[in-house]
Order: C-alpha cells, then structure tokens, then sequence
C-alpha cells in the first residue's frame, strides 16, 4: 500500500547554509564538520514521522560540476546528514542528490555538466523517490525554501511547502521575482510547518 511521504530540500531547509565573512559569501555545507540543524528542523522532522509520513530528502548538489568540491565530500556530508538524524531518533528512507549543473565552473567535471532531468525545479528526483518508495504521491509533499522547489513539487504532482523566513534577506526566496509558483503551505520554520500540515483534514 502507497503511503505518504514528505520529500525535503537539504540546505536552508534542514540546515543551515555556511557564511564565509572573509570572501563574503554564502556557500553550503560539505563537510559534515559544517551540519548545523535550523531551528525547529529536527522537531518538525519528528513530528511528520510519528504522523506517519515517510521522509526522504532531494537536493540540489552542484559543487563537483563548479569545480568547487570533490563529489565524495558531498557523498560524505549527506551521509553524515542522514546518520545524525537517525542518531536522534528520525529515520531517511533516502537521499537524492542531483550533481549537475547547466554550465559548470572551472575544473569542474565535464560528466556532470550540461542539462539533466534530476535538478530541480525538474521533478525528476521527485518522481524517482516517489516510484522507489512506492509513495502516494497526491498524498505527499516537498518541502524547501526556494521557488524551484516548490516548482519540482508541481511537476511532479505533489502538494508544496515552502518554508520562507523575511529575516534573512539575502536568501528570501521571494527578492525581485514575478510570477513565482504558490505553495500549498508557508512557514518560517520547519516544526510550524509541520503543524500546518498535520493539521490538514485527511481526504
């Protein structure tokens, strides 16, 4: 029997992003040293478990194909991810991890550059999760931070949570766009996200 699932981002949804304030950038965690749970992840996680709903994460890992690390240390980092969240009592049934990316970067490598169907906002992480946990995909959500997210969701038939926090302005998924896809749920965090979803009627 198909059950529900809960498909979620990886970085700025269950952990935080890595600030570098001497190059001024914002990059994300690949090393399992950097792994900093946001505020009310790990909650909300335990919430949607004991409701019953199958977790499973998708992201979007394009650092190999920039040149910028090696796909082992992202390997590494997602492993250690999955292995802390276990230790603290939720389970991943599984993790996807798209390596592409369109154009690359310098010393990226060539195999992991140029189109694919697995990034998001293409579903196709979403609907290859769906098919091998054999979820009820209508009664199943992705859960992120940004508009492409949202967008897999839709492609791939699922209900969309975005979880959107206007105090960290950099990142607000919202700057500057038009025409966004709408989620089904909003939140600032993940564990009053997960309230607004338990607190649907079952259809």
């Amino acid at each position: 029997m198909a059950r529900r699932g809960i498909v979620l981002d990886r970085d700025g949804t269950l952990i935080d992003v890595v600030r570098d304030p001497e190059l001024g950038v914002v990059v994300t965690a690949f090393h399992p040293d950097q792994i900093r749970l946001l505020p009310g992840a790990l909650e909300g996680l335990r919430r949607l478990a004991d409701a019953g709903f199958l977790l499973a994460i998708a992201t979007n890992q394009p650092g190999a194909a920039k040149g910028q690390v090696p796909w082992w240390a992202i390997e590494r980092t997602n492993r250690a991810l999955v292995d802390g969240l276990r230790a603290a009592g939720v389970e991943i049934a599984a993790l996807a991890a798209c390596p592409h990316h369109p154009e690359g970067g310098p010393g990226g490598d060539p195999a992991l550059i140029g189109p694919c169907d697995c990034r998001k906002p293409k579903p196709g992480m979403l609907t290859g999760l769906a098919r091998d946990l054999d979820l009820d995909v209508a009664a199943s959500w992705m859960i992120g931070d940004a508009p492409s997210d949202v967008a897999a969701a839709r492609a791939a038939g699922m209900r969309a949570g975005l979880l959107l926090d206007r105090r960290r302005c950099e990142l607000c998924p919202l700057r500057g766009e038009a025409d966004l896809p709408c989620p089904d749920r909003a939140a600032p965090r993940l564990d009053l996200l997960a309230a607004e979803i338990l607190a649907e009627p079952r259809g």
